[in-house]
């Protein structure tokens, strides 16, 4: 028999959720502390699909079947069990098809053809009154089998394989509780002599309340297991968690009780670990249906969206989309990624509070589907990151006007092109919508667009506004704005990459601009819009020495040069926004 343990009703659910949980959460420090827990239990874990699939099966099984969990995954359960047994887990499979928890034993062959016999204690998943599938724990019971059996064939016999096996063995007296005997194992778990053992009684050891042991009897009758869950308490004081399997023998005309006893604390302690961790964690830890129904959530999901208990939240939301969005769009798009990726990892949304206050979340969910591929529930973890958004929104709101005086000031020091960088900016953001690039990189173009020109500051303002065309050495002194304003801002620990879009606004994609002649994949696709939106806005404006050339020949330009001094995805987005989406600079 195995040292470790096996579980009870409830635990079992909870170790079965914990490995759905494992999945989704196991590129976590978390997730690998809860699959961990799972896959070191010495019993081995199992989930079936409604066909009795293995869908999942703890790498132990190796143990018992000699075979890895790749084995047998895929496989039928039946495909492992011995011939004449098949009609019992027919009886079995039934009975769990129709919701009910009930226990099996039967044979299985191990990879080598030995015959073991294996004990089931299997939980059906229903969902709607249908049946989904199931989860269990198998335990390998051949030597328990053979002590039984050896039992029933002879007591001599019985004799040898009770005073040599590994399990703990006691034999009590059902008339006055008392130990009759008890095995080597059993006298070195307890710490005890022998005699010492046979002059205690059973409930002496046993630190449960009568009352206690009646309702764990009762409980055991009512699930049809002949496994009890007590508490015992050893020479040394210390008192342990024990799961005995409990049955009559006849020794010598006389019907004593036998009990093989295992050790399952650190299976209790595990299992409590685990919950600890749901019911106390910050974060909201839940499971709801494909429609956003919850059907299991921990306390601090509950707090978070302004409920008392978990079960008042389940109770009271029964349309998630519209109860809780903000943003109906984005329950419609979390439902696309699930549907197509099985799952996503801090997705971003707004979500209504019981009281109608709105709060930020970050969710991370991962789908379970059934054998046919269809999402039967998800399992996920929500944070809530409404101070974070808030802190984030202040400080890009005192980031946006530091940026807008920087930019009045440069601009004031060049009257012709004032407007320029307030204009591009707005350009910039089109283009980079039009793109569908994401908000926050979006908000670091428009930044960078806002103060490209910093590094004007340090051109003489002669040059800026000369009426007539530059000489080379002239536009030379122009040309280090960009390096210049590389310098100013370098320093600045902004969120985007602002100093290096400034720096590499007049790059071209072919090498031909400057400052240093960087050539494609070596710009930053920030840097090609900023560009593509400088070259469309100073064409269409007016400068000291020329008119406006108008939009239509800066449209010509870039598209003249598309793929070669310019990017072509931005080029066609840019013609977009003027031809298709009638976009026009302010004023204009």
């Amino acid at each position: 028999m195995k040292d470790d343990n096996k579980t009870e009703k409830q635990l079992l659910h909870e170790l079965t959720e914990l490995r759905s949980q494992n999945a989704e959460l196991k590129k976590s420090e978390s997730a690998d502390k809860y699959r961990s827990l799972v896959e070191n239990i010495r019993d081995v874990i199992y989930e079936l699909d409604s066909q009795g699939v293995v869908l999942y099966i703890s790498p132990v099984i190796r143990d018992l079947l000699g075979y890895d969990s790749a084995e047998i995954v895929g496989k039928n359960f039946i495909e492992l069990a011995h011939k004449d047994d098949l009609s019992s887990l027919a009886e079995w499979f039934s009975e769990l098809r129709k919701g009910r928890e009930y226990p099996s034993e039967y044979r299985v062959i191990n990879k080598s053809g030995e015959l073991r016999w294996a004990r089931t204690k299997t939980r059906p998943i229903m969902e709607d009154g249908l049946f989904k599938g199931a989860r269990g724990i198998l335990i390998d019971v051949t030597d328990q089998r053979r002590v039984e059996e050896a039992l029933r064939e002879s007591e001599a016999r019985y004799r040898s394989l009770f005073e040599n096996n590994h399990a703990v063995m006691l034999l009590i007296d059902p008339d006055n509780g008392t130990i009759a005997d008890a095995n080597t194992a059993a006298c070195a778990y307890y710490g005890w002599s022998r005699e010492e053992l046979m002059k205690r009684r059973i409930d002496e050891i046993n630190t449960l309340t009568s009352e206690e042991v009646s309702v764990e009897m009762q409980l055991a009758r009512s699930e049809k297991r002949n496994n009890f869950f007590f508490k015992h308490r050893r020479a040394d004081g210390t008192i342990r968690d024990v799961e005995v399997y409990s049955g009559p023998i006849l020794l010598q005309g006389k019907t004593l009780l036998y009990s093989i006893v295992h050790d399952v604390t650190n299976r209790k302690q595990a299992e409590e670990r685990y919950r600890s961790i749901f019911e106390n964690a910050q974060e909201g830890i839940f499971r709801s249906t494909p429609d956003g129904r919850i059907i299991i959530s921990n306390q601090a999901m509950a707090t978070m969206f302004g409920y008392e208990s978990p079960e008042e939240m389940m109770a009271g939301v029964n349309d998630m989309t519209h109860q809780h969005y903000v943003n109906l769009e984005d329950r419609r798009k979390l439902k696309e990624m699930i549907e197509e990726h099985g799952f996503i990892k801090g997705h971003e949304s707004q979500h209504y509070r019981k009281d109608g206050s709105i709060i930020w979340i970050s969710l991370t969910m991962q789908a379970v589907r059934d054998e046919k591929g269809q999402i039967m529930y998800c399992d996920g973890i929500i944070a809530d990151i409404t101070n974070r958004k808030q802190s984030v929104e202040r400080i890009r709101k005192a980031l946006r006007a530091t940026v807008q005086a920087i930019a009045v000031t440069v601009e004031t020091r060049d009257p012709y092109t004032a407007g320029h960088q307030r204009r591009l900016a707005h350009l910039a953001r089109a283009i980079a919508t039009e793109m569908n690039l994401p908000i926050d990189m979006i908000d670091g173009i428009h930044m960078a667009a806002a103060i490209h020109d910093i590094g004007k500051i340090s051109v003489p303002a002669e040059l800026l506004s000369k009426p007539t065309k530059l000489t080379a050495i002239e536009f030379s002194l122009i040309k280090i704005h960009a390096q210049t304003g590389y310098n100013i801002l370098k320093e600045i620990d902004f969120p985007w990459p602002i100093a290096r879009m400034v720096l590499e606004h007049h790059e071209r994609m072919n090498g031909s601009g400057y400052p240093n002649g960087l050539t494609g994949d070596n710009l930053l696709l920030e840097s090609r819009i900023l560009a593509v939106a400088d070259v469309v806005e100073s064409m269409a404006s007016h400068r000291p020495y020329r008119p406006t050339l108008g939009i239509n020949a800066a449209l010509e330009e870039i598209e003249k040069n598309r793929g070669t001094l310019y990017d072509t995805g931005t080029v066609d987005a840019c013609l977009r926004v003027f031809r298709e989406k009638g976009f026009q600079f302010d004023g204009t």
